[in-house]
């Protein structure tokens, strides 16, 4: 499956359907923040876009109101967003790494996790 890029907006309606399970286009829209809450119309174009995306699906029709469901997990939009990062950077990952270093975004807990992962990784590939 193509995966398709979603801008900032889709991934908050994206985020509202993962976190909240199935949801019309009403209580997509009254999930956001209040502070900064698109209107009915906005929220209801981005929905029909995820839907051309093939990111989000209609499941079923109550009155009037359509329900939709995310198609795409959760995970699988974090690493296309940060596969999309590093192609920005020529696929390096060094430049990313220091600067969440740097900016103290990448903790001393963050880096055990990674190495517990690495080492995880390894002992596969050496197993096969």
């Amino acid at each position: 499956m193509t995966f398709p890029r979603l801008t900032r907006p889709e991934l908050r309606i994206l985020d509202a359907l993962w976190t909240h399970g199935t949801l019309s286009i009403r209580e997509i829209q009254e999930s956001l923040p209040a502070r900064d809450r698109p209107a009915y119309t906005t929220v209801q174009t981005m929905v029909y876009r995820l839907e051309g995306k093939k990111a989000i699906r209609r499941v079923k029709k109550i009155s009037n109101a359509h329900i939709f469901e995310a198609v795409i997990s959760r995970t699988a939009a974090q690493r296309r967003l940060v596969d999309d990062l590093l192609a920005i950077f020529g696929g390096r990952t060094q430049p990313v790494m220091a600067h969440l270093i740097e900016s103290g975004k990448l903790t001393l807990d963050d880096l055990r996790e990674a190495e517990r992962a690495v080492r995880r990784l390894a002992s596969k590939e050496s197993s096969k």
